[in-house]
């Protein structure tokens, strides 16, 4: 991204999913859907970085923070669309039955590279490469022709002159300098609290229903519900973005995840659990409302505070380094969450809520303590403050001189 700009790699990106995607279409053995799983995953980590970093640089203060909690609702429809493509296909007998949903595919890459040209390139990325007038112009296809886009410039080349003078840098190592860290810190945190928390229970949301005792038609429904829930919440997320700050709402959020996983995990340890269908009942609805929960907070609210954190000229490095923390415990995750509900393992069922719950607990210590309020900061705000070291809870009140 910062050789050849956001939209470029992003052009490429779609392209090289598309190619991926005829290597899963035509496999007809596990080797070659392996190959053509493991490159287009390669690919998909780039979209987790571009995407936020790119939605970050072109809309104003007021809506960043709508415009990139979005990424997350992108997230929670992929997975409906998904669950609704393979149900769809899941009774076929032959090889469409995966063929069909890998083919699916093409259609969203289709619509992407149609959308494609009409999209401008980050005017911070161009102010960096020193294209003064095109970022110009890029801000004005930005902006509606009664905006005066001069100060936006000026505020732009001020924040680059700024974090050049504080040192920034621009390199995966200048993360980790002592003028970045706190906010590498604070990113990887809040990116890798989405683990913790427990959201890659989702991927076995009818899995978790059946084993809690649900038929599987029911079982199924509920899951379906569990995502629709997660649609709901992220949208009900821009208004609680329209009244309180990110600071209060992820925390609240987090503190929430907390109370449900432990009620739910006590809701397992009731005598003769596997007879007591209410018991049952009540557990996987806490379950929807823990995804309402999760996806009003601690999932969209994150790429808020990630994109909002990073320095400016390594916000694409500091996303890509809090992205690849939040992969390594998510493939921890996925090895350990088979273990502990299969019934031939460690079968916890719905114990498994103490255990994300002690997590959430600990994650949410340290949010209290680290995770500063930048709602209404403009990057340069931003950068002024992390470099004076201003206190986590004097983020909201601080005035920049």
């Amino acid at each position: 991204m910062e050789w050849f700009g956001r939209k470029r790699t992003f052009g490429v990106c779609v392209l090289l999913t598309a190619c991926f995607i005829f290597i899963q279409f035509f496999a007809r053995s596990l080797p070659v859907l392996l190959v053509g799983e493991l490159l287009g995953g390669l690919v998909l980590g780039t979209f987790a970085v571009i995407a936020p970093t790119y939605a970050s640089e072109v809309c104003p203060v007021p809506l960043r923070g709508f415009l990139t909690s979005w990424i997350n609702l992108c997230f929670v429809m992929g997975q409906l669309i998904a669950n609704g493509v393979i149900a769809g296909t899941s009774q076929l007998s032959t090889h469409w039955a995966y063929s069909a949903p890998f083919a699916s595919q093409w259609f969203w890459c289709l619509i992407i590279l149609i959308g494609w040209p009409f999209a401008p390139e980050s005017p911070w990325y161009l102010v960096r490469k020193g294209r003064v007038e095109d970022a110009e112009r890029a801000l004005r296809r930005l902006a509606s022709a009664k905006i005066d886009v001069k100060p936006t410039l000026a505020m732009i080349i001020e924040t680059d002159r700024l974090e050049y003078e504080l040192e920034a840098g621009s390199t995966y190592m200048d993360c980790f300098r002592k003028i970045n860290l706190r906010r590498t810190e604070i990113a990887i945190g809040v990116y890798s609290i989405q683990v913790i928390s427990g959201i890659y229970l989702v991927g076995y949301a009818t899995y978790f229903f059946e084993l809690a005792g649900l038929p599987t038609t029911k079982a199924f429904d509920m899951s379906i519900g569990f995502l629709a829930l997660g649609f709901v919440g992220t949208c009900f997320s821009w208004v609680l973005l329209l009244h309180f700050g990110r600071r209060v709402i992820y925390n609240s959020g987090l503190a929430l995840l907390v109370v449900l996983l432990i009620i739910i995990g006590i809701l397992d340890c009731v005598p003769n659990y596997s007879q007591r269908f209410g018991v049952i009942w009540a557990q996987s609805i806490l379950m929807c409302i823990w995804n309402f929960c999760y996806d009003f907070s601690v999932g969209p609210i994150c790429f808020v505070i990630l994109c909002e954190v990073s320095a400016t000229k390594v916000r694409s490095k500091t996303i890509a380094v809090a992205t690849a923390v939040q992969a390594v415990l998510g493939i921890a995750m996925t090895i350990a969450i088979p273990y502990l509900i299969n019934p031939d393992e460690a079968n916890a069922r719905g114990k498994i809520g103490f255990f994300f719950g002690g997590l959430a607990a600990i994650a949410l210590v340290w949010s209290y303590l680290r995770v500063p309020e930048t709602r209404n900061r403009t990057f340069e705000e931003l950068d002024i403050m992390f470099s004076r070291g201003v206190a986590t809870k004097q983020f909201k009140v601080y005035q920049v001189d």
